[in-house]
């Protein structure tokens, strides 16, 4: 292990925006995360496979009376978005260092009002197909934590994967999906704040178009 990840997990250890093992936080989070981590009794938004969490913070920066929580397995990765928010005094962001898998041990049923999957791994051979962040037991998880009405947004580059989603959203719970295959020449440009990651800049830049995908809970 490099220097710089030992220094990153050891700001984990002491931010007060990161819940990871080892800290109280960790086991009692679940249902509390208005009361314990934020303080108010905003919505709470998320972020799965935040990476490093430049998407969390710019939704956070963007729309302050709301919470956002950036959910990656990294720690390393997550200490940078840790980072960013405390240096940007921004207290409506927070960082979960979990596998999406375990998201229920960590959120209420209806908890959350609104998920963000931005730029996922397609995982695109078919014995990945479990692994892909829209397959249905994976959407299971995002239906019973979200709250009835609850939004669902996916952005992507990978067309197969954004197809395939497509087709997994309507048949697993999730209503009046709308989508474009080119983000930023759609009247849905506005949808996502403008908000880029690093990597959809440099596919934007390439001339990549950007997928784009939001829908809700249904009441089943």
């Amino acid at each position: 292990m490099t220097r710089r990840k030992l220094q990153r997990f050891l700001q984990n250890s002491i931010a007060t925006n990161v819940i990871e093992n080892g800290k109280p936080s960790y086991s009692t989070i679940k249902g509390n995360w208005k009361r314990e981590q934020f303080k108010n009794e905003n919505p709470l938004v998320l972020e799965l496979a935040c990476g490093k969490g430049e998407y969390t913070v710019g939704l956070a920066e963007h729309t302050p009376n709301r919470n956002f929580i950036g959910v990656d397995i990294k720690g390393d990765r997550i200490a940078r978005g840790s980072q960013l928010a405390l240096q940007k005094g921004l207290d409506n962001v927070a960082f979960l260092r979990t596998d999406i898998q375990y998201l229920r041990e960590f959120f209420e049923p209806g908890e959350v009002s609104e998920i963000w999957i931005t730029f996922p791994d397609p995982q695109p051979r078919d014995k990945q197909e479990k692994h892909r962040l829209t397959h249905r037991r994976f959407l299971d998880i995002y239906k019973e934590l979200l709250e009835p009405g609850g939004i669902l947004h996916l952005k992507t580059d990978n067309a197969p994967f954004f197809e395939y989603s497509l087709e997994t959203l309507p048949t697993n719970g999730f209503v009046d999906l709308v989508s474009t295959r080119d983000l930023y020449n759609s009247p849905m440009n506005n949808w996502h704040h403008g908000i880029k990651t690093k990597y959809e800049a440099m596919f934007f830049e390439k001339g990549f178009s950007i997928n784009y995908l939001q829908c809700r809970r249904g009441n089943r």
